[in-house]
């Protein structure tokens, strides 16, 4: 069975690319459009993986994953932020909220799927 994955960005464009790599590497992908679409997606379904932005209206990256690491499913399920955002100060801010790792935009599709297989071993 393939791992099942949520992606969620705000931007249309990143979400179709971010899908396409994924799912092309045997993924199963779910797209949601920001934190608060993604939560109520996690309360329902268990996602193997989440990939987030950082700054998305209605709930940002950081808050989507303290919610989810309050959640008993998702305490061990890796969450990482691909956002435009590389200052220290906001890494920090996500480790802290528990983010499993940061990737900067633009993304490298290899780079992406390296990082996902690693932390989905």
């Amino acid at each position: 069975m393939s791992k099942k994955l949520l992606i969620v960005d705000d931007s249309p464009s990143v979400r179709q690319m971010v899908e396409m790599t994924l799912k092309g590497a045997g993924y199963t992908v779910k797209a949601a459009k920001d934190g608060q679409e993604a939560l109520g997606f996690c309360r329902t379904e268990r996602f193997d993986f989440v990939l987030t932005d950082q700054n998305m209206p209605n709930m940002d990256g950081i808050t989507l994953i303290k919610s989810l690491r309050a959640m008993t499913a998702y305490t061990r399920v890796p969450l990482i932020v691909l956002t435009t955002e590389a200052s220290d100060a906001m890494k920090q801010q996500g480790k802290a909220a528990g983010a499993t790792g940061w990737m900067v935009k633009p993304f490298d599709p290899k780079k992406l799927l390296d990082v996902v297989a690693k932390v989905l071993r």
